[in-house]
This record gives C-alpha cells, structure tokens and sequence, in this order.
C-alpha cells in the first residue's frame, strides 16, 4: 500500500491542510472534515501515475 501526501487548504477557512491519499483511493469521492473548522469537505482522489496522486477539495454545500 501507498500513501501520498497532499497539501491544499480548506475550501471553508483557508487553513492548510495535509491529506493522506491512499493509491486504492483513485477515483473515490469521499467526505472529511477540516482539521481546524471541522466542517464537512468533499474529497475526490485521483491517481496520475506512478505512485502519484493528486486531490481536489470543495465544499459540502457547493
């Protein structure tokens, strides 16, 4: 298993964030709460290659 780290910020407070994403998450949506708000942000992993992975985040509401 491969975990890949991925930096972004909370699309609510703007906090950094790190996300770890795991390469069986490809094409997983899935809801997390912010590490310094906690409220609810939709996750969608992707994987681009190699043991690369990338996320978006967004808000519950949008």
């Amino acid at each position: 298993m491969y975990l890949a780290e991925f930096r972004t910020s909370c699309p609510y407070c703007g906090e950094p964030l790190v996300l770890l994403l795991d390469e069986s998450d490809q094409g997983a949506e899935y809801t997390e709460d912010c590490q310094v708000c906690c409220r609810p942000m939709i996750v969608s992993a992707l994987a681009l290659g190699d043991c690369e992975m990338m996320a978006t985040v967004r808000r519950e509401d949008e």
